[in-house]
């Protein structure tokens, strides 16, 4: 089940999201971070345990960001994560985005759902003043890819 996330689910999304940073899969995220952005979650949950999640990030009026997309491990391949982006898409389309961003180090998983690489200097600077506080920053290696609405 696919569901927005609450208050009580922040560490479990925290212990998750940083279990794969350390693997060099995605950016950490503070608990801080987490539950200043909690709206922005869904996560995807099997007997009541969380398996995964992602969140959609209104970055402007008219482009949403897809972050933290993840599913655990031994439930990966069997479609869950592209569920949990396409729940953040219709989302975005409801909303009345126009596009939405993903950044990542994988960029073949979002081509094949429909995602198109970009230049990341093509991106609005509010994408940029996120950046600025990685620690990774500049030289992240994320590659910037787009999809449209």
């Amino acid at each position: 089940m696919i569901r927005k996330a609450k208050i009580q689910d922040v560490p479990e999304i925290h212990k998750l999201i940083n279990e794969y940073a350390e693997k060099g899969l995605l950016l950490p995220r503070s608990l801080s971070d987490l539950y200043e952005n909690i709206r922005d979650f869904y996560i995807l949950e099997i007997d009541k345990k969380i398996i995964g999640t992602c969140a959609l990030h209104i970055i402007w009026e008219d482009l949403g960001e897809v972050r933290s997309v993840i599913v655990k491990k031994e439930y990966e391949g069997r479609g869950y994560g592209r569920k949990l982006v396409f729940t953040c898409l219709n989302e975005a389309k409801f909303l009345g985005l126009k596009r939405v961003l993903a950044l990542t180090y994988i960029p073949e998983y979002f081509k094949k759902l429909g995602f198109v690489e970009v230049d990341k200097r093509t991106l609005p600077f509010k994408v940029w003043s996120d950046c600025v506080r990685c620690p990774k920053f500049p030289d992240c290696g994320e590659f910037a890819l787009i999809y449209y609405l």
